[in-house]
């Protein structure tokens, strides 16, 4: 790999780690709220629609599944470089995850995006997703100035910049 590729995956994961902007993912052991007029307690959770109109909850969704593929980016680089080395076989089976993880965040945008309602987070989330799909799986494609460029677009959408 390339030394400059290196750097812009040190990059990217720091700009992407310090735009997260969204609260910590909830847990599932967080309280759970009483259902009115029932003696039991159940863990209520959101609809779909409930979801899309909360604005900042798809956001602060989207800001930590940013995040997470900035670090899982990082990774995969890493894991490429020692693949290489390794042989075929290992050069092949690194491969196959990254195209995993590229197309999973991806479909994590494109999905958030068919959920929101606020049509200026709609469209920065499907520009991201298609953005992200355009890739095929290829993290060579992708660098710190990529990666800006899309946490930028959804900071934007979010109220963030």
């Amino acid at each position: 790999m390339r030394t400059p590729a290196l750097a812009s995956v040190a990059l990217a994961a720091l700009l992407l780690t310090g735009c997260s902007g969204g609260d910590p993912a909830p847990t599932a052991a967080g309280p759970t709220p009483a259902v009115a007029g029932s003696a039991a307690t159940t863990t209520e959770k959101p609809t779909d629609t409930a979801l899309a109109e909360d604005t900042e909850a798809i956001c602060a969704q989207a800001s930590r599944t940013s995040t997470s593929f900035g670090t899982t980016f990082a990774e995969d680089h890493q894991l490429l470089t020692k693949a290489a080395a390794e042989g075929a076989e290992a050069k092949a089976k690194a491969r196959e995850k990254v195209t995993r993880d590229v197309e999973n965040f991806s479909f994590a945008l494109l999905d958030m995006s068919k959920l929101a309602s606020d049509a200026e987070l709609k469209k920065a989330l499907a520009a991201m997703g298609a953005q992200i799909t355009a890739l095929k799986g290829d993290v060579a494609k992708i660098d710190d100035k990529k990666l800006a460029a899309l946490h930028a677009t959804l900071d934007k959408a979010c109220g963030r910049g």
